[in-house]
């Protein structure tokens, strides 16, 4: 783990050191419903330069739906060369049955999804969907209701039946919070983790695990490891996954840690802040940029001083 992280003025400070990138979404580029500001510009100025870009998701929507979702937002295909999405890894699991947990997983599940997502099961003819933990063999959680359902009044009786019948979770979107309009909710990482204290087994599909980031690295062309920097918004997730591969990475702080950089003045608080935050997370990243944009200088105390 890096001991000093390097301050970036955004990504025009890191974009010639990189020929592709693999960028996180929701918290990163955009908020579930809309593009943060000055993210469609960032993303014009890498493709400009020949850049490769590959999305990546702990979505609970297959590639073809999460598309779809980003060109409503105003995120275009032309902005981008792939989306990666643990829904479809999931999916394809699903439909092979081949390795794994999946070889005898069984064929009927309760679907706990967002806003009765059914992308990640469509097409399964192998699979039956059960509103009754008595009839079926396993769960599968692709994304979280909240803020309309909480754990307490909501997925708890859930968990705690599923994990009596000693009933297997796949849970294809391991993000622990989702970010709405600048708010933090209850995402599907932690009903996941709530399932496994109340003794359920769970298997995670996606970020910060190896083989989402495998696959995606293998959509780039002609490029090796080494010249691709992740992207994300999570040190969880994002930072952690990038690390667990040795891959350079950056961290957006304008996502999840957003409160946790909201009165830094200057660099060495940065960097206070991101020692603290490596150690809870066991991970750094190797750039820190203060939001996804092409980029302005962050304010230095020493600079403040020579002003004077």
């Amino acid at each position: 783990m890096v001991d000093t992280v390097k301050i970036c003025e955004g990504l025009s400070s890191i974009s010639d050191s990189y020929s592709g990138y693999l960028i996180d979404e929701w918290g990163t580029i955009h908020d579930g419903s809309k593009p943060f500001p000055n993210v469609i510009d960032a993303l014009k100025h890498l493709k400009s330069r020949g850049k490769q870009i590959i999305l990546i998701s702990n979505s609970g929507k297959r590639v073809a739906s999460a598309s779809a979702r980003l060109r409503d937002m105003g995120i275009t295909d032309d902005l981008y060369d792939h989306v990666v999405t643990s829904a479809e890894a999931t999916w394809q699991s699903l439909y092979n049955r081949s390795q794994g947990v999946f070889k005898d997983l069984g064929d009927k599940c309760l679907l706990l999804n967002r806003h009765g997502d059914m992308s990640a099961v469509e097409g399964l003819d192998n699979i039956k969907i059960h509103d009754n933990l008595d009839d079926v063999d396993f769960i599968l959680l692709t994304g979280s209701d909240a803020p309309e359902k909480t754990l307490e009044n909501y997925y708890d009786p859930i968990l705690k039946e599923g994990s009596r019948k000693h009933l297997k979770m796949i849970c294809a979107n391991p993000e622990k919070t989702i970010t709405i309009d600048g708010e933090h909710y209850l995402g599907s990482g932690d009903i996941a983790r709530r399932y496994e204290e109340f003794g359920g087994v769970v298997n995670y599909i996606g970020k910060p695990f190896p083989s989402i980031f495998q696959y995606a690295l293998s959509l780039f062309e002609d490029l090796y490891q080494s010249q691709v920097c992740v992207i994300g918004d999570s040190l969880a997730n994002d930072i952690r996954g990038a690390t667990y591969l040795d891959m350079d990475c950056a961290l957006i702080a304008s996502g999840v840690h957003k409160g946790s950089f909201s009165k830094v003045t200057c660099t060495a608080d940065i960097q206070k802040i991101l020692s603290t935050l490596g150690k809870n997370y066991g991970a750094l990243p190797t750039y820190f940029v203060p939001k996804f944009h092409w980029g302005k200088p962050l304010p230095d105390r020493k600079n403040k001083r020579k002003e004077k």
